[in-house]
């Protein structure tokens, strides 16, 4: 497959997985051609409130959002019923959900292929079942991870009958097409540094956290106290998109509030002040495919 049609194949899977009628994917196919055609990851050029030109800054009230009663939904990049050609991805930073979910709601099963699809729960459980034979609960401390390669299908709930559950879901496109599927699932409380940034996810299959097939970094941060940190680029050419999953923080320059994202790319390394209460999702990921 092109690339072209494996990036708008991605596009429209994400788009499916939102539930879209048929007919709303079939419009959506033929309007997403011409934005993911080129330079994956550069159709959202730098807008006037970020502190540097090479970055984007995207303020939690400016996402997508939806409420269907038993998901409240808020989309960083484009996804379902949401659709802004400047926010269709970061690189190959395809989704960033911020999703809550009523007790015993959820999503039935459902298809995906050929993207790394990364679960982290904020609050409450998840019960998680796939076609590979996976059965497991997954809860606020751990971190899963889905290579969807030749195909996979799965179902997600809340494990919970009478509790929201708050989680994000990331997809990342894969550096390698039609791989066997995998999954795997981590607690990540035992690798939590407090004031500092800890490492969840790498390329590596030996290394500290769950890996995937992507030259992508993933690093948390809880702080207890104002703190100032560095982190450096581990893979030259690629680009950091830092997510405030709460309180506040600048980087770069660029404050940042509960919620918001940024990224920058043709960097070396990041200056962050973070402020007593924040908790930070640092990405790093290839800028392109």
């Amino acid at each position: 497959m092109k690339r072209k049609e494996f990036i708008l194949k991605g596009l429209v899977t994400s788009l499916a997985a939102g539930m879209l009628p048929s007919t709303a994917l079939a419009s959506t196919e033929e309007n997403l051609e011409d934005t993911s055609a080129t330079n994956l990851g550069y159709n959202h050029m730098p807008n006037k409130e970020t502190a540097t030109f090479n970055s984007v800054l995207h303020k939690a009230n400016t996402r997508g959002s939806a409420d269907h009663g038993w998901l409240k939904a808020n989309h960083t990049f484009s996804f379902a019923n949401y659709r802004n050609p400047e926010r269709m991805s970061f690189g190959v930073l395809r989704v960033l959900n911020d999703d809550t979910i009523a007790g015993g709601k959820g999503f039935p099963t459902h298809p995906h292929d050929n993207m790394e699809i990364i679960t982290i729960p904020l609050e409450g459980r998840i019960k998680h079942k796939d076609s590979m034979g996976n059965e497991s609960v997954i809860s606020s401390g751990d971190i899963q991870v889905m290579s969807a390669g030749t195909g996979v299908k799965h179902s997600e709930y809340n494990a919970e009958e009478h509790i929201d559950l708050k989680l994000l879901q990331i997809w990342l496109f894969s550096n390698k097409r039609e791989v066997k599927p995998r999954y795997q699932q981590i607690p990540i409380k035992s690798l939590e540094q407090k004031n500092d940034f800890y490492q969840v996810l790498s390329p590596n299959k030996d290394d500290q956290g769950v890996w995937i097939h992507q030259n992508a970094w993933f690093h948390m941060g809880t702080f207890e106290l104002d703190k100032k940190l560095d982190y450096q680029i581990r893979s030259k050419g690629n680009g950091l998109y830092a997510f405030m999953i709460d309180g506040e923080a600048v980087i770069n320059g660029q404050h940042l509030e509960q919620r918001d994202g940024f990224g920058l790319w043709n960097i070396n390394e990041l200056n962050i002040a973070a402020k007593k209460g924040a908790k930070i999702l640092l990405m790093e990921v290839p800028m392109n495919l």
